[in-house]
């Protein structure tokens, strides 16, 4: 069976309550229920970590060579300052697909450069809780059956 690590990024704990208007009501723990039941419907296995520090990303990134066949990560803020996870994803060489809640390009301007990007083979944002699941789709399509 295909396994895939889920990464979500710092705050992300948050959603639901933080900056509704700009993320939506969806809580990480919805988010996960939705990405749960679409990888048992498609046979594939799921590990999902939430962590605030950059450290626990790069490692959890670091140890996934030979674990997992592909990695889906909203790196929240960390999208526009980690050159360390940018180069955790590079050094692993796993097919990585990024995901945003919101369209990334549509706000500050800070946050319309991501450093993941061009380390992963795609990125789909604006989407809210569907990016995750379109995410997970493209991922599974990168890695097969």
């Amino acid at each position: 069976m295909r396994k895939i690590l889920v990464i979500h990024g710092p705050n992300l704990n948050l959603l639901g309550t933080r900056e509704v208007d700009v993320y939506g009501s969806v809580t990480i723990d919805g988010i996960n229920k939705d990405l749960e039941r679409c990888a048992k419907a498609k046979k594939v296995s799921l590990e999902i970590v939430q962590s605030n520090h950059e450290g626990d990303i790069v490692e959890k990134i670091g140890s996934a060579k030979g674990k997992f066949d592909a990695i889906l990560i909203n790196p929240a803020a960390y999208t526009h300052t980690s050159v360390a996870i940018r180069d955790a994803i590079s050094a692993v060489s796993i097919p990585t697909v990024e995901v945003h809640l919101s369209n990334i390009y549509s706000r500050e301007e800070f946050r319309h450069t991501s450093l993941i990007a061009p380390v992963a083979k795609g990125q789909v944002s604006g989407f809210g809780k569907m990016s995750y699941l379109l995410g997970l789709e493209a991922a599974i399509s990168l890695v097969g059956k």
